[in-house]
């Protein structure tokens, strides 16, 4: 019986370059990390940069991802209700209205026997204040995933550092690992707290080098400089970059062993319906 669990976790996929990189480099991740779990951050996974769909999810799910985490765009698709239905594995924050499709965690036993509780939630500060507190949200939702199994780990898709490590702290013990995502740039403060919590504020995103969040430069510019309305684009050309964190925690007490970043990059990748999908 294995007695350290491997968890790799991948940063928001932006659109046709974020999933074609996943498609790309899951083989790899696999062969190398050899994770019982992978997860991946799909909000940002449709071809506009926002939200996510039933093909797009069944793509990631053929290409090894086992839970897709979310956050404050996921409801931006029209399709949204076909994605939740296309399977139980794609999560949104826990502390969204009860009324909203889906649910903010997923228990499951892994290809290797190893039984897993992934949870999502999102942040307040300077996003959607009216939100349900993710500190009480997570706390109640741990009373009965603590009841299944030790093995923890939790995508906190919140705005600031600040938040991000209140909740880290408040969580510190309680749960495997807490990785941030949603500012689509990646932290360099990994480490493992006190209470045996493994963390990392930001765990970056996949998408172009030469982009502002996985957007062309140009149309973000366009709106800082002149404050008019400007739609923003996706950057498609390369190279690009796929962040996410593996981790490793014992078995038996859930208590985080080591966090390691993870940065592949990719100069060659070509933008074809076989690697991102259909949309």
């Amino acid at each position: 019986m294995k007695s350290i669990v491997t968890v790799v976790m991948i940063g928001d996929l932006v659109g046709r370059p974020g999933r074609a990189l996943f498609a790309a480099h899951s083989k790899y991740l696999r062969e190398v990390y050899e994770p019982d779990c992978l997860i991946v951050n799909g909000e940002n996974a449709a071809v506009n940069g926002r939200g996510i769909t039933a093909p797009i999810v069944g793509h990631l799910l053929k290409h090894g991802a086992d839970v897709i985490t979310t956050g404050n765009h996921v409801f931006a698709q029209k399709g949204y209700p076909a994605a939740f239905l296309e399977s139980d594995r794609l999560l949104r924050p826990l502390n969204f209205p009860s009324e909203c499709p889906g649910k903010g965690y997923y228990i499951f036993t892994t290809h290797t026997g190893i039984k897993i509780a992934v949870l999502n939630a999102q942040g307040r500060i300077f996003m959607h204040e009216q939100l349900a507190c993710p500190f009480k949200g997570i706390e109640s939702t741990l009373t009965f995933v603590k009841t299944q199994t030790p093995l923890i780990f939790l995508d906190f898709h919140a705005e600031t550092t600040s938040e991000k490590q209140g909740m880290g702290y408040h969580l510190d013990g309680k749960i495997t690992a807490q990785v941030g995502t949603h500012t689509h740039v990646p932290t360099a403060d990994e480490r493992i707290l006190p209470g045996g919590t493994a963390y990392l504020s930001d765990v970056g995103c996949c998408a172009a080098l030469n982009s502002m969040l996985g957007m062309n430069t140009h149309s973000v510019l366009s709106r800082m400089i002149t404050q008019l309305p400007s739609k923003f684009v996706v950057e498609e050309n390369g190279p690009f970059l796929l962040h996410g964190v593996c981790i490793t925690a014992d078995r038996a007490t859930g208590k985080a062993l080591s966090i390691e970043r993870i940065r592949i990059a990719d100069e060659t990748l070509s933008l074809t319906p076989e690697l991102y999908g259909k949309e």
